[in-house]
Parts: C-alpha cells; structure tokens; sequence
C-alpha cells in the first residue's frame, strides 16, 4: 500500500490513506498534535463538535497545491500526499483556537475549586494554554439543575460542553440507549428520555470519556482531590470486562476505579461497572505497580515512576542540587 506523506509543523511523517490530520500529528508527537474535546478514537463518528482542533491547510497536495480557503477540523479532515499543515506555528491557527476556547467557557461555570475533574480536566488545560485572563461576555450564563441520570452517575449539565462523547458510548457501547442531546442552540443539554434512568454494565465508560465535569462518579463525589490519591494498575478475573484498571488509592484505601488512559487521555480497554464501582477492597485486586503517569500531570505531584517506586522530579530540585 503507498503511504501519504504529510507535513505538520514543519514535521515529515508517511501515514497510510485514510489517516486524518489529528491522527498523523499524534503519530509525530505532542509538540504537533492538536487539542480535542470531542474526538475520541475508540467511539466511531466522534469528532466535528468541538473545534479546537482547528488547523491551517498551506498546501493541499501535490497534485492540487492549492490552500485550503478556510481552518478544517483535523479530526475530520483526511490527509492528501504531499499535504502541507500548520497546528502551533500558524497565528491564524492560534488565534482562532483562543476564540474557540472563549466560547466553550461562555456558560461554564468556574466550579474547578470544588469540582471533581480538578487536576484531570482537559479543559482546564486548553483553557490555561488557550484561554483569555478575563471573559468579554455580559449576559446571564445558562444553568441547569444537578441531576442523577443513574444511581452511580451525577450529571452537571451546566459544565458539559457538548462534546457528544457521552452519547457515542451510550450509543455503541449499550444495548439500549436511554439518553441523548435534547433541544437545540443554547438549550441543547445531555438528559435521559422521559425519566429514564441510565443502568446498563458498561454506563460507568460515559464518566471516563467525558472531558469536563459534567459527568462525575458518586461514590468517589467529594471525597479526595486527585492530586492526593496514588494511581496504581491493577487487574482482577472479570466475566464482562478485561479487567484491567487503576486503582487510585490513599493508603491502604481504594477511593475509586478507572480504566486505563493513553497519553491523549482515551481509555486503551472499556471496563464494566462491578469492576468500577463496586469492587473497593484490596482483595479485590492484583497490583501490578504503580501508574506510569505523565510527569507533567498534576496528579504527579512533582513525582513520577522510576524503576518500581515514585521518585522526586529532578525540576523540583533546589537550583544548588542541581548544579553539583
């Protein structure tokens, strides 16, 4: 099969046909690879809702060099051979993805102090590398009641950002979807049809996948930031799911289980809701060591895995240290 080659960045990379913009970035790496609130690689037809992976086509292809007139959604946007992109080098690109992100924070409340998302919220990246200082808008913001849409899931429909990942999961992912997007323009919301709870074994995915906090775990609601807990992987014989997860501990104490995310923060195997919620004791589980976690998280804590234990990061080292 012949391979495309596509430039991002001033990066060369040959991807097969098919491949999309956002997808050969991430196969260069993090310093090219644009943010995205919606797309998720696992949940067919997701992606196109967010925008903040905007980026600028300069050359189309080598058979047509011509620019593409407009910014394109690169996880929409398949790659041409010879195609010529711009992510963080292009103002153009830069400066529509500031906007992008004023308008997702217009009607999100600034609940980060108290929110349970705090430390992993993909927002709150995309805001402290995007974001404006203060906000242009003067009208009332939206706002919805808390609601339980099952008897494990918490929904803060006034953070969500319509990334519609919850919905693709529901969707591909249970027998029987029970909620959806309801209404249009700014009183679109996530909610279930007609009262009906969300209660099918694999629900629980919905909280992994959901970028903000609008979709929070309420038997770990309120009770530890992240930042305070230790991630450890672990693995359990399961009849419904893999089985492998993470357990987040303080101490001896499993306060919750997720499932395993890769760098771009997308679960690598879905895992069912005993698993989830309620296997809590440590004779549940099979450690197998602490979680390799990104040392530029804040649930790092300035710690990060070196061998078999959490060692400190040479950066948070007094300047004397260093220099010997």
């Amino acid at each position: 099969m012949d391979l495309f080659k596509v430039t991002i960045d001033n990066k060369t990379i040959e991807v097969p046909p098919g491949t999309t913009i956002l997808q050969a970035a991430r196969m260069i790496g993090k310093d090219v690879a644009p943010p995205a609130m919606c797309f998720y690689t696992k949940l067919k037809t997701s992606g196109g809702y967010c925008r903040t992976c905007l980026v600028k086509v300069s050359k189309g292809s080598e058979k047509d060099p011509r620019p593409m007139p407009k910014l394109v959604a690169s996880c929409r946007t398949p790659v041409m051979d010879g195609m010529e992109v711009e992510n963080y080098t292009s103002p153009e690109v830069v400066d529509a993805r500031k906007s992008v992100v004023e308008f997702l924070l217009i009607n999100h409340p600034l609940d980060c102090p108290i929110c349970d998302q705090a430390g992993e919220c993909h927002l709150q990246d995309l805001s402290y590398q995007n974001g404006k200082s203060a906000s242009r808008y003067e009208f009332d913001r939206r706002t919805f009641e808390k609601i339980d849409i099952g008897d494990k899931i918490k929904l803060h429909m006034t953070r969500c950002i319509l990334c519609y990942r919850c919905v693709k999961v529901a969707d591909q992912l249970t027998p029987e979807r029970v909620h959806g997007v309801m209404n249009r323009g700014d009183v679109s919301e996530i909610s279930t049809y007609i009262q009906h709870a969300v209660d099918n074994e694999f629900s629980g995915n919905m909280i992994d996948v959901c970028p903000v906090g609008a979709l929070t775990d309420k038997t770990f609601r309120f009770k530890s930031r992240v930042w305070f807990l230790k991630p450890f992987d672990a693995h359990r014989d399961c009849q419904s799911c893999s089985g492998k997860t993470v357990l987040w501990k303080y101490g001896k104490e499993i306060y919750r289980v997720t499932g395993r995310k890769d760098q771009w923060g997308e679960v690598d195997e879905w895992i069912c809701n005993t698993c989830r919620f309620d296997k809590k004791e440590a004779s549940d589980w099979v450690e197998e060591g602490p979680r390799n976690i990104d040392r530029h998280s804040v649930i790092s804590q300035n710690l990060y895995e070196k061998g078999t234990k959490f060692e400190a990061s040479p950066e948070t080292l007094p300047k004397k240290q260093l220099s010997k």
